[in-house]
């Protein structure tokens, strides 16, 4: 009897690390200290030693149950996208640039060029968001997963002068709401949507008009990254005086946690377009509009406060960033909260 026998394969661990080695090198920084295959990863404070007061930033999240859709269409290289996104897009919400990530693979069986593809995935989402992928871990653990499963989550680091947070503070009644889109479904709700469509093929592999590709191909579409959508707001110029991640609990739950006391949101749907895959979800499982928007992203994956004055300006430099944004709302006094209407 021996480990392989018992189901963890070593030899594989090791192909898997080769194999992803090429796409963790496009990711490095100069203030990434080591190689690959050490037992932590380091990372100079040199990034962030001129700062008056570097304040680290730090998100941890995973990608849920949108695996599921992923190993039934068998394809892995989009989903670490989806796992940098939502934790890169959580310490953007702060004003912060993300330095490094490090990624977590459960699995039940290690089949290298399957994990290989995961962290290609991670890789490049890493690369959109501009951190360095400096570690992290493949455990292959028989009997607990499926052979074919496996589960992945993410943890992000990032640093931001303290007067440059996003403080929630600075927002006032008659600031304007401004809408980024969202790619898609994002990372979030996919419990429900498996509850809605068939999860099958060729369900899912079907071409759909209505959507402008199959639902398979939609659906996991991955999240869309806002790390360098805000950057460019900043060294515009545009002051950011509240942020939210539009992810799971969608607006209900995200937009008053960028609020403070005695202001509250109100929000108008017809100010951007809905793209048709929630119109779908919502006719096809019977959803109520309330609860989808409190569910999903509904089109937005980003919204974000800042002064009346600025709002045509921050929309043409998010446009020339390559994103679509939308004046969607305003602040106004009251109980904190948030209205659609």
């Amino acid at each position: 009897m021996d480990y392989k026998n018992a189901g963890v394969d070593i030899e594989a661990g090791y192909r898997s690390v080769e194999l992803m080695k090429q796409h963790i090198a496009r990711t490095m920084r100069p203030e990434v200290l080591g190689g690959i295959g050490g037992f932590s990863g380091a990372f100079s404070a040199k990034a962030f030693q001129q700062m008056a007061d570097p304040v680290l930033v730090s998100g941890t999240d995973g990608v849920g149950t949108k695996l599921k859709l992923a190993f039934i269409m068998d394809r892995h290289d989009t989903v670490g996208i989806d796992c940098v996104a939502m934790c890169v897009n959580d310490i953007a919400c702060a004003g912060a640039e993300p330095l490094f990530f490090l990624d977590y693979i459960a699995c039940g069986k290690n089949y290298p060029e399957k994990i290989a593809d995961i962290v290609k995935g991670v890789a490049a989402g890493c690369e959109m968001a501009g951190a360095a992928l400096i570690g992290g871990e493949t455990a292959e653990m028989p009997g607990f997963y499926p052979e074919d499963e496996y589960d992945l989550a993410g943890f992000a680091v990032g640093v931001v002068d303290r007067e440059k947070m996003v403080d929630p503070a600075r927002l006032k009644e008659g600031d304007v709401l401004i809408g980024i889109a969202s790619s898609g479904v994002h990372s979030n709700g996919f419990s429900l949507v498996r509850k809605v469509f068939p999860m099958e093929l060729p369900f899912l592999t079907l071409p759909r008009p209505e959507l402008g590709a199959s639902l398979g191909d939609v659906l996991l579409a991955p999240t869309r990254i806002y790390v360098k959508a805000l950057k460019a707001l900043r060294e515009a110029g545009v002051g950011i005086h509240a942020c939210s991640h539009i992810t799971g609990g969608g607006f209900y739950e995200n937009v008053p946690r960028m609020l403070r006391e005695g202001t509250h949101a109100m929000i108008r749907t017809d100010s951007y377009p809905v793209p048709p895959v929630f119109s779908l979800l919502a006719k096809e499982g019977g959803i109520e509009t309330r609860v989808m928007y409190n569910t999903f992203n509904m089109g937005l994956g980003m919204v974000l406060a800042v002064d009346a004055e600025s709002a045509s300006f921050a929309l043409e430099v998010l446009n020339q960033a390559g994103e679509e944004a939308w004046q969607v709302g305003r602040i106004c006094s009251g109980q904190k909260g948030v209205t659609l209407c």
